[in-house]
């Protein structure tokens, strides 16, 4: 276990591991780790900026995390913040700053060989209304799932430049558009309008950001659309998907609906919605149980307790509210939990729950380290829990990747 100095407050986990990821400490919102046929674990680490794109660290040993590769980004006008495994292929998303920036797309890479990913192929969506791939999803081996600009896609507002899009990965050195979806009203020339717009500093975006399949249920997509909410459809056509229901609860909450987990076994949606707002000014941003029993009318039922101590937290500065929760993606190496929910909460840390009673959820375990140099506030954004119970999260900013042990009574399931 690593010193207690780098611990702001800890309750049920331990810090066990540290890499500075490179010196480039600043983490994207994509993990996955790959089982090598040799038993190693290697770990695939987005970054949210410039100047690195992805890294790639043996975690075979938690408590000594190497780091064994590492991408640059071709220039400082794209971002890397997104990735997604699937086998021997991962997918690495690029967002630009302005239209007609580029690299603009995904790039899809070879990781048969774990250490030394190989370039096999690229999307390209870049053209004067595209900022290119913000996320991207990969879990069954054959199709896509991406928040992206179009060069055929003009928004009436440059906020809500990014839609839902499906891409076949069948050859992954040429993948190919399959079907795609929008808010109606989104694009220029749409009959339909949006709903209004939040009063700024709260007009974030009519886009999505999450777009989650999972092969237990490949006819169904389920999206944060950010200003929008909940957003579930239907894809057994994917050339046409078909909007199911569309719950949306801002105004009278701040919006930005971040990620959309469903608990196919127990008929429940895990949401998040993401706090962007510096010194906390778009707080509440919670994380919520929906009952999903009924797809077509889903509904509030929880949200997880507020942190203790949230004042003093908010005090500190930067951003604090929830942003994103372990997806339970298909990899051999991830854990899947039901009953559990792992979050994180930007300046107040990661936090576990038990929901088991999705009616009244209870926090079970935290961590919060102290404030990395130069920045106000931790950021913790991702998280990734592996099959041994492993814990991996990461800072935004300045912070880097942190390896955790559970040690609560209550088991994570």
């Amino acid at each position: 276990m690593l010193s207690n100095s780098e611990v702001r407050f800890a309750n049920n986990l331990n810090l066990i591991g540290r890499n500075d990821l490179g010196g480039a400490p600043n983490a994207g919102e994509g993990i996955a780790i790959k089982l090598t046929k040799d038993g190693r674990r290697i770990m695939y680490c987005a970054h949210e900026n410039p100047p690195m794109c992805f890294s790639v660290l043996d975690v075979s040993d938690p408590r000594d995390p190497k780091m064994v590769w590492q991408l640059p980004l071709p220039n400082r006008r794209v971002r890397g913040n997104s990735l997604s495994l699937c086998g021997d292929i991962l997918l690495q998303a690029y967002q630009v700053v302005q239209p007609g920036d580029s690299p603009a797309g995904f790039e899809v890479y070879d990781v048969s060989d774990a250490v030394n990913p190989k370039k096999i192929g690229f999307f390209d969506v870049s053209g004067p209304h595209s900022q290119g791939v913000h996320f991207v999803s990969f879990m069954d081996g054959r199709y896509a799932h991406i928040s992206t600009g179009a060069p055929d896609f003009e928004p009436n507002n440059q906020k809500d430049h990014q839609f839902y899009m499906i891409v076949d990965m069948a050859d992954p050195t040429n993948p190919t558009e399959v079907g795609r979806w929008w808010m109606p009203g989104q694009r220029k020339g749409d009959d339909a309008e949006l709903p209004p717009r939040h009063p700024e500093p709260y007009d974030f975006a009519f886009r999505p950001h999450h777009t989650l399949v999972y092969p237990e249920r490949p006819d169904r997509a389920y999206i944060g659309y950010i200003d929008g909410g909940i957003v579930q459809l239907d894809i057994s056509d994917m050339s046409k998907p078909k909007l199911i229901s569309r719950l949306d609860y801002h105004p009278p909450y701040p919006g930005f609906t971040h990620t959309v987990m469903p608990l196919f076994d127990r008929g429940f949606l895990v949401v998040t919605d993401e706090a962007t707002g510096d010194e906390g000014i778009d707080w509440p941003k919670r994380l919520w149980m929906v009952d999903n029993r009924v797809e077509t009318n889903p509904v509030i039922v929880s949200t997880m307790p507020t942190p203790e101590g949230f004042d003093d937290l908010h005090r500190v500065g930067g951003r604090i509210g929830a942003h994103n929760i372990h997806e339970n993606e298909p990899h051999e190496a991830a854990g899947k939990l039901t009953n559990s929910v792992i979050a994180t909460w930007f300046s107040a840390g990661l936090r576990i729950y038990d929901i088991r009673d999705p009616y009244r959820p209870e926090e079970i375990a935290a961590f919060l380290p102290h404030t990395p140099k130069d920045q106000r506030g931790s950021r913790i954004s991702d998280i990734y829990i592996d099959d041994r119970g492993i814990i991996y999260t990461t800072d935004r900013a300045n912070g880097g990747l942190y390896v955790l042990e559970y040690t609560g009574q209550q088991p994570l399931t």
